[in-house]
């Protein structure tokens, strides 16, 4: 039996790229990076001002990157696509110019209003909510502590 053109066959598709789907995310500095996973990849800046990715929150301000679909492909041609966006990588499947530019005016409109309350817990001298009979009850420590964190994970969960 001639196995030349088994093992020919064989070899084609063993050199053939991968192809799958490809998404792409934008890291704390700026950079772009594509993978072929949608596993999730969280970021943070340590004390000194270096960047960390992981699979897990391995830290208190780590936070969850926005995986955007990019194309079905490899991960080599994804890497040739313009660095500005040009090829269509921000959009998500199926979606038009226009709702993507919906889409991407309310993210940036929740961002900034999740940016503005954040910046204004912390810069408020005292925080307070108003009772029902229309009074100020000024929190505790424990209870500024907690309202600063859950306005903080909004902050992230709306500005990835």
């Amino acid at each position: 039996m001639n196995r030349l053109p088994i093992l020919l066959a064989l070899t084609l598709v063993l050199a053939l790229p991968a192809y799958a789907d490809i998404w792409k995310w934008v890291d704390v500095n700026g950079n772009t990076h594509f993978v072929d996973t949608n596993t999730p990849i969280y970021t943070w800046i340590d004390d000194a001002g270096k960047a960390h990715y992981s699979d897990t929150p391995d830290h208190e301000d780590a936070v969850l990157v926005q995986l955007v679909w990019h194309a079905s492909g490899s991960l080599t041609a994804a890497g040739d696509a313009d660095a500005d966006g040009a090829s269509g990588g921000y959009a998500y499947p199926g979606e038009t110019a226009e709702q993507r530019a919906e889409r991407e005016d309310a993210e940036a409109y929740y961002c900034k209003r999740a940016t503005e309350i954040f910046e204004s817990y912390l810069n408020a001298p005292k925080l307070y909510r108003t009772g029902e009979t229309g009074e100020r009850e000024y929190l505790s420590e424990e209870e500024v502590a907690a309202t600063i964190a859950e306005t903080k994970a909004k902050k992230n969960k709306f500005c990835r």
